[in-house]
């Protein structure tokens, strides 16, 4: 997820927290896919509306949604 975002957008921040150990028992845990929280900043997302920056960081993500992540909370700091 790191390379991916890194090489796609770029950014000056980047934190990702693994929060999948606070869902256990919830349906997405059982099929291994992983609840992760995101903070990110990039240059990439000026101008940009908030639905704007989400698609970019799930394009960059790309099959990584449908495989690996179950959740995804964004925050993007101003």
């Amino acid at each position: 997820m790191k390379n991916q975002l890194e090489a796609e957008l770029a950014p000056s921040q980047l934190d990702i927290v693994d929060e999948s150990h606070l869902h256990a028992g919830h349906a997405g845990a059982k099929s291994g896919k992983g609840h992760f929280r995101l903070i990110i900043c990039s240059d990439k997302f000026l101008g940009l509306r908030p639905l704007q920056k989400h698609r970019l960081i799930y394009g960059a993500l790309g099959e990584m949604m449908e495989t690996e992540i179950h959740a995804l909370t964004i925050s993007i700091p101003a």
